[in-house]
């Protein structure tokens, strides 16, 4: 790590940092335990935060997942957190705590995927919208993975079948991928998006998403093992969020609880400024509070009409819009 960063994080968060010190990165929490990655080696410690670091982030968390930190290795198998970098993005939420207070979810990530299945189960694309929805309201690249290619009864494992027709209006929008982590087909173009990124993974159960780490990393590096064999100290308040490596520099967070973070900040008015596609036209309304449902004049609606705008990205927008459940 450079010694610009040393001491920015000494300034921060440390008087001093020990020498010994290596740069790590948060993979899981463990109560006030923390397992630490090491970023340029094998090591996996358990570690707690300093002093410091639990009074200088009273209000966003002492130490989350995906932190990237500098430890110090202890006696007994244990590890001290000396320092934490500045964090460049988080997903979080309000916590409980004082005003003001928020629960960091993830820290520093750099994309995220979301995954769905040609079928078992069927795709949801109102969900997949929220997803989208969420990435855009908190800055993060989006891509679609489509899993399960083997199970599309049209024409097995070409994508311009029956996967294709449920997904190609997205397709202008973000990256989407095709492939079937189960017969390893189509991998090579999602593990180069991943590539040296911190990854947020999401989508309903039975997509297959532990089908693709497994795919992507056929070695199994998963922490949770090594972390139970290290102590025992706080399994019982294990949080949801854990990030694996699948690669040199490349990391997946899996987060499930980013599911009910969808819609949670985002208010009615500004839904349309989360739909790419809307944004060319958006304060071209006859009306200065458009609501993009019926109003005359409204060019959003004009392009629905046209083709320009896929009309089910179109109802999905009306459906939130207008609160629609489903």
């Amino acid at each position: 790590m450079a010694d610009s960063n040393r001491v920015e994080i000494a300034e921060l968060v440390a008087p001093s940092i020990p020498e010994t010190a290596v740069p790590g990165f948060v993979v899981m929490a463990h109560g006030k335990f923390y397992a630490v990655q090491e970023l340029e080696g094998d090591r996996l410690f358990l570690a707690e935060p300093r002093g410091t670091i639990k009074r200088f982030r009273q209000k966003t968390g002492v130490v989350a997942v995906g932190d990237r930190v500098l430890v110090t290795e202890l006696e007994d198998g244990e590890a001290r957190i000396e320092a934490v970098l500045p964090r460049r993005s988080v997903l979080q939420r309000p916590g409980r705590g004082p005003a003001g207070t928020q629960q960091v979810i993830l820290a520093n990530p750099d994309q995220a995927l979301f995954m769905f299945s040609v079928a078992q189960p069927n795709p949801h694309r109102r969900m997949l919208d929220r997803f989208l929805i969420l990435a855009e309201a908190t800055g993060l690249p989006a891509m679609i993975g489509i899993n399960k290619l083997d199970l599309d009864r049209d024409d097995a494992l070409d994508h311009r079948s029956r996967a294709h027709s449920t997904f190609e209006d997205y397709e202008s929008i973000y990256p989407v991928f095709y492939f079937s982590a189960k017969h390893r087909i189509g991998l090579d173009p999602i593990a180069a998006a991943l590539h040296g990124k911190l990854t947020v993974i999401a989508g309903p159960s039975g997509v297959g998403k532990s089908s693709l780490l497994n795919a992507l990393d056929p070695g199994g590096n998963r922490p949770t093992q090594a972390i139970s064999d290290a102590t025992g100290k706080g399994r019982h308040t294990t949080t949801s969020a854990r990030i694996y490596r699948v690669g040199p520099a490349t990391f997946v967070a899996d987060t499930p609880g980013i599911r009910s973070l969808a819609m949670s900040s985002v208010t009615p008015a500004e839904l349309d400024g989360y739909f790419p596609e809307f944004r060319p036209m958006l304060g071209g309304c006859f009306y200065a509070d458009c609501k993009h449902l019926s109003e005359p004049g409204c060019p959003i609606i004009e392009a629905v009409e046209r083709g320009e705008i896929s009309r089910g990205r179109y109802e999905s927008y009306r459906a939130l819009r207008t609160g629609d459940p489903d």
